[in-house]
This record gives structure tokens, sequence and C-alpha cells, in this order.
């Protein structure tokens, strides 16, 4: 049954705890003594207990506690956050009813309201490093965050499997198909049990009876997913280059019809959301290339210099025409990893520049004009292309340059000394 309507709350207060008058003191009494609870659990395991402050980032300020964590091999809760945050919950309004004893009391109602979250930073065996927010008031709302790679990361240790894992990115491994086999095991029934698990170990405390009588279960949906392709190169070179040329491409050839296709669709009407492409600038200098479809968006850039990440993350995933239950995530991802094939294969036709090969060998030949030579022009060299720039950036007419006037803007433009680049290095 739950406790997401009001009804079930009025059911569990007064039919299995016997609470007839449910006031804000009956409804506030089960959060102090969860709140007590953790308190004092976190007292007798020596756990970090902490209030979040503005301006904290929460991964950074944890990551030396996980460090410490895992140098002693310790799996469970290593650190926990508290923080005042709105959600959901229950209250008691103004209009009254009569009970059958003839008392009035006032009718529950859902209400959004400020009150105390926790966040459990834990390790665990399966899934690894993981958070689990959970809500000091009825419902107790839990949220996890669950990182796939982390799964993966275990299931190789586990097998004896080499490999080297920067963040969430495997850079290279011994046997690339153990590292597919271990991903195509993490299913949304593996997921399901470890949360079951930790929701009952560090959630609220509910009695055998109470479970039994009001029928208390745990329901997990999909709020944000994320799927990713990984390119690794051996260098770094091929990555820029195609990055760059696949951003300038996309942002001109990727139209709306063709976005809609890359996501399984015929079809623009009746579309909400988002439909267009954007090249963002992050933090650190990096370029995010993104393409927005309804509520999902497909990223695509560079990772540690080594792989070209294709990432699609949805908030919704309704948009996909999926359910959000848990139980469905392997359909998720079969639709995820369709519309990330089609991205990559809508790339590869716009990198496919083979038919300009012939024109790029055929300007780098000489050219004769009667007794005249004239050398061929060879787009490669970093001469030529510095005086292509300044000619497509700095002129508006190609044919009122000078060598005189070119070679001066070329100096300029990248302050090179006239000693080092003559008038006859430019001819």
């Amino acid at each position: 049954m739950g406790m997401q309507r009001c009804g079930q709350v009025v059911y569990w207060l007064q039919k299995v705890l016997g609470i007839t008058a449910i006031d804000k003191a009956a409804l506030s009494k089960r959060s102090g003594q969860y709140v007590s609870w953790v308190e004092a659990m976190a007292r007798k395991q020596k756990i970090p207990l902490e209030w979040w402050e503005k301006g904290i980032n929460k991964e950074e300020y944890v990551r030396p506690y996980l460090q410490k964590a895992e140098r002693a091999g310790r799996w469970g809760v290593y650190f926990i956050f508290q923080t005042m945050e709105q959600g959901w919950t229950f209250r008691p309004g103004f209009k009254k009813v009569e009970q059958e004893d003839g008392s009035q009391y006032p009718i529950l109602h859902r209400h959004r309201s400020r009150y105390r979250y926790y966040y459990f930073y834990l390790r665990d065996p399966e899934l690894g490093p993981m958070i689990l927010r959970m809500g000091t008031f009825i419902p107790f709302e839990a949220s996890y965050w669950v990182n796939g790679h982390s799964y993966i990361e275990r299931q190789l240790e586990r097998q004896g499997v080499k490999f080297e894992k920067r963040d969430n990115a495997f850079v290279s491994i011994e046997d690339v198909g153990k590292l597919q086999q271990a991903a195509d095991r993490m299913t949304g029934e593996v997921i399901r049990k470890r949360l079951d698990y930790w929701t009952f170990a560090l959630g609220p405390k509910f009695s055998k009876a109470d479970r039994k009588a009001a029928n208390l279960e745990r329901s997990y949906f999909v709020h944000q997913v994320e799927y990713c392709r990984n390119f690794i190169f051996k260098k770094n070179h091929p990555i820029r280059k195609l990055f760059e040329r696949s951003c300038e491409l996309g942002l001109w050839r990727l139209t709306g019809d063709k976005i809609v296709e890359v996501f399984g669709r015929r079809s623009r009407q009746r579309l909400t959301g988002k439909l267009e492409t954007a090249l963002h600038r992050i933090e650190h200098g990096a370029h995010v290339f993104r393409v927005y479809w309804k509520w999902a968006v497909l990223k695509q850039y560079e990772k540690y210099s080594r792989l070209l990440r294709n990432e699609l993350t949805s908030n919704n995933l309704r948009d996909f025409g999926l359910k959000k239950g848990l139980a469905h995530l392997g359909l998720a991802r079969e639709k995820f990893l369709g519309v990330l094939d089609r991205f990559s294969e809508v790339q590869a036709e716009n990198l496919n520049v083979h038919e300009d090969f012939a024109l790029v060998r055929r300007i780098a030949l000489p050219v004769e004009r009667g007794k005249v030579r004239v050398p061929g022009i060879r787009i490669q060299d970093v001469r030529v292309m510095r005086l292509l720039e300044v000619l497509l950036h700095a002129g508006t007419v190609p044919g009122g340059w000078t060598a005189v006037k070119i070679h001066e803007a070329v100096i300029g433009e990248f302050r090179m000394p006239p000693a080092s680049y003559d008038l006859n290095s430019l001819r």
C-alpha cells in the first residue's frame, strides 16, 4: 500500500498504530525518533555527521573520507551530510472532520515544506560508492545515486581482470569481452536488491506487524539515467581534430528533422521541450557539443585526452515511450544504445570527406602556365594555414590584397618578427 497518499497515512496511523488524533505532534513523533536513531548510529560507529553549508561541493568534500575507507577496505557508511530542503510531506489542514467518538480533527493533506534530509555516503560490495538521500518526514522518501562504472569495476576486480580506470571511464583493459559481460550483468533486479538492503538498514524502522498490517513496501523509479559510448584513441591528436570537425558539421547539418530521426522518431508534431544543437564551454576551457530533444540531451566531449565520449541523459523516460519503474531499466538501455548508435552513424556520414581528397591532392600539384611553373598550395603547411586565416578573417575583398599588404597583415596578426618571415618566405 505504501504511504504516498493521505488515506494510506491515515489508515496506518489510526488502524495500525491506534492514533486517533492525527495532529502535528503525532506526525512529528516518528521524525524525531528517526533523527535520534541516525545521530546515535553516527556516534556509535564514529561516522562524521555534519551540516552542509552553501558553496561546498559535496563530492569534493567527502572524497578524502572515501579514500580513507577504500584504503581500510571498509564497507558501509563513511560520511553523513544533513541539509534542509524542500520536499513533499503531510500536514493537518484547517478544515476539520467529525470522528466516530464525536471529536473533530483536521483533515490531512499533502504539503510541500522545508525539512531535514540525510545524505548517506557509503560503499557497497556490489555497486561500489553510492549515495542515499533520505527524508526525515513521512513518507520518508529515499533517493539513490548509483554509478554503473563502479559496479563494473567491482565485477572486474573479483574476476582478477587488469584494467585502468580514471574517474568514470575505463581507458584500458586486458579483456574487452569481460568488460561488456560485466556491463550486461547490471540489471534492475541487481540494483533493487542492494537498494532494498540499504533502505532497510538506514531508513526509518517499522516493525513486522506494521509492515504486514499496512502492507508497507518500497517502489523504485528512475528519475535520471545516463548511458554512453566511448571511442578510445592512443593519441590525443585525432580526437581533437575529429571533435572540432564534428562540432562544426553538427551545428550546421544536424537539423531538427535529423535530430528527430536520431532519437528514433519520424514526426515533429506535438513536440514539447527543446529541439536544438549547441556548443557549450564549461570549466577549464573544455567544450561540450549538445543535442537537445524534449527533456533529453545527447552530449559529446573529450575526456582525459584519450577518449571521445557520446553520452545520452534523460530526465523523463516517457519521452522514449518507456515506463519509469526500475524493472524497465533493460528496455531503457536498449533504447538509449540505439540512439547513440544512430548519432555515431550521422557523425560518421558527416565526417566522410573522401570525395574531397581528390581536390586537396589536385591543388597541391604545380601548375604550368606556358614556361612558368607555379607551385601548388599545400594547405597542411603551417604558413599556408596562417595565410588563409588572415585572408578569411581580415579581408572582405580577396582581389584587393597585395603581397605587401598580406605580409604586413600576417606579421601583425601573429606578432612575428619581420626578420624571421620576410616577403620572400611569403611568396
